[in-house]
């Protein structure tokens, strides 16, 4: 199967350039100065058990990349921002996993359709402008029994909440950080874009430093609808 290239890619209308860089370098410095032990165990916890040849979006500066177990031969991880991507290609060079870091965007994944195992999908779908569009990317890429694992900012079930999240995105939130709006309802949006959900979580991320907004994610597994395949029911 043919390689991915590792060129330049349109960035279609994702937030792309020195705004989107400074985030990422506020990411990277943050996480070396203070280590996120929560976000640590989600991402080792979504990653466990994968195998076989895996695509990320939106993989950042590549913090992900040491949970992925040696059951995956091959790592795929796209990302547009030039920071984030030097940095995951540094971390990808020590990594004992495979990983083909390329520059790409999640509405137009730079990739064979139907060529992976799974998708991973962590803090995309809630900043991407189009979700559904990203979606039926994924599907597109995804083998016919291959699995989307993701864990992803939504929006709260206490409407107090939600309405605070929805002022604070509007105030500052999603212009500051890359593009995220933590108001979606990315579950639904999974559900009705060809997927099937094999398992659901709902959390509260309590170590965040910024709780009220970052705070509400889903985690989980979901499948094209077409398939029929048993997945663990996390609870």
């Amino acid at each position: 199967m043919a390689e991915p290239e590792g060129k330049r890619w349109e960035t279609g209308s994702r937030l792309y350039g020195p705004h989107q860089s400074r985030f990422a370098r506020y990411l990277e410095q943050r996480e070396r100065e203070r280590p996120d032990p929560v976000a640590r165990e989600l991402r080792r916890r979504l990653l466990a058990g994968l195998r076989g040849r895996v695509l990320e979006v939106g993989c950042g500066d590549g913090r992900s990349f040491e949970h992925y177990p040696a059951s995956v031969t091959q790592l795929v991880a796209v990302e547009p921002d030039p920071t984030a991507l030097a940095a995951a290609a540094d971390r990808a060079r020590g990594s004992a996993v495979s990983i083909h870091v390329v520059n790409g965007t999640a509405e137009a994944l730079p990739v064979e359709d139907g060529s992976f195992d799974a998708v991973v999908s962590m803090g995309v779908l809630c900043t991407v402008p189009d979700p559904a569009a990203t979606l039926t990317e994924i599907r597109r890429v995804l083998a016919p029994t291959g699995e989307l694992r993701f864990w992803e900012h939504v929006r709260s079930r206490r409407l107090p909440l939600r309405l605070l999240q929805r002022s604070l995105d509007a105030l500052f939130w999603t212009r500051a950080l890359g593009g995220c709006r933590t108001t979606r309802d990315t579950a639904a949006t999974i559900a009705a874009s060809g997927f099937e959900l094999l398992s659901l979580t709902r959390g509260f991320h309590a170590s965040s430093p910024l709780t009220i907004t970052a705070a509400p994610y889903i985690i989980g597994i979901a499948q094209r609808a077409e398939s029929n395949q048993n997945f663990p029911n996390w609870s």
